[in-house]
């Protein structure tokens, strides 16, 4: 695959590496939104020592972004410089420890809350309800249903951009509303998690609510990147969540090309079939003016966006200048100017 000018890491010796490296691998093949440009390197690391390997001989200059299923993720239409590491299946285990569920970063949510269900935790269903990887959820303090991973996290491993492992406790990472404090370039590879001692079938019927809720509310057999916008403080919103505002606005059904805003759930960006990740990123761009417009609420971004705008687009964000991205943790191009669950 040919790569674009802002790559400059082409001569990069990543031979050590035992797991698969490959460059110009595609990240839209696998991120929910299935659009989007290619990382200039994506490597799967063989395990834990592979990747402080990896870490450790990276020029601390080369960014580093870790990236699961990319259930929510813009990855835009430039691509991604640096270093893109996708854990393997291998780092996705998940097993029962004194009572407690220990998860490779790779697991979905979905697996470690069966496993909880199996060995009588409860506490742990709603991440049935979170479409990602521990790694992610981890990072990004996920939730749903009226809990978040900070509520039930009792430690993570993760290998530090400089190549060391270590493990932090939950008050270390710091928690707020989707935030942690793991540092940028760093990379979470397992998590421990608490819960109380439940019945199994009890534990069962609620994941199986929350299963049902979700398929009865949200887009999920759609390109999407889950719950586009943090829900506001409800000092500043009225109480109302960011569905809520987004609807009052009238952008439910909005469209830009092929992205559009959901019908079904208004906090959920689509892809219909062709959109390019710069429409996506306008599109919501566009809700957040109208929003603002309309209820004096700036809107937060809750997914991640990474990686370069091509040097010109035609999908009203222009030559954009540079920012730093906080959730890949390099200087990105802003849109200038911008483009102008239900839970």
């Amino acid at each position: 695959m040919t790569l674009a000018a802002p790559f400059q890491t082409q001569g990069l010796d990543l031979s050590r590496v035992r797991g698969r490296v490959e460059r110009g691998g595609s990240l839209a093949d696998f991120i929910w939104f299935r659009t989007g440009g290619p990382a200039e390197w994506l490597v799967r690391p063989a395990d834990v020592d592979d990747l402080a390997a990896l870490l450790a001989d990276l020029d601390p200059a080369i960014p580093v972004l870790p990236v699961g299923v990319g259930s929510n993720l813009i990855v835009r239409d430039g691509g991604v410089p640096g270093v893109v590491v996708r854990l393997p299946k291998a780092m996705a285990r998940v097993t029962i420890d004194d009572g407690r569920v220990r998860a490779g970063a790779a697991a979905m949510g979905i697996t470690v809350a069966s496993a909880a269900r199996d060995a009588g935790i409860a506490g742990l269903e709603f991440l049935r309800g979170i479409p990602g990887t521990v790694g992610g959820a981890v990072r990004m303090n996920a939730g749903a249903y009226g809990r978040d991973v900070s509520d039930i996290l009792v430690e993570a491993t993760i290998v530090t951009r400089a190549g060391t492992i270590e493990t932090w406790s939950a008050d270390r990472l710091g928690y707020t509303y989707r935030h942690s404090a793991v540092p940028a370039g760093a990379v979470v590879v397992a998590a421990l998690f608490d819960g109380v001692p439940g019945d199994p079938a009890t534990i069962g019927a609620e994941m199986d609510r929350i299963a049902a809720e979700r398929e009865a509310s949200q887009p999920l057999r759609s390109r999407t990147g889950g719950s586009t916008f943090k829900n506001p403080p409800p000092e500043t919103a009225g109480g109302h969540k960011a569905w809520a505002l987004i609807d009052a606005a009238g952008c439910r059904g909005l469209r830009r090309g092929d992205a559009q805003v959901s019908d079904k759930h208004c906090n959920f960006l689509l892809n219909l079939g062709s959109a390019t990740a710069a429409e996506i990123e306008a599109l919501g761009e566009e809700v957040r003016d109208r929003v603002n417009a309309q209820s004096g609420v700036m809107l937060e971004w809750e997914i991640q966006r990474v990686g370069l705008f091509p040097s010109r687009l035609r999908e009203g964000l222009g030559e954009g200048v540079v920012m730093h991205d906080p959730a890949s943790g390099h200087a990105l191009p802003r849109p200038l100017p911008r483009a102008g669950g239900e839970k």
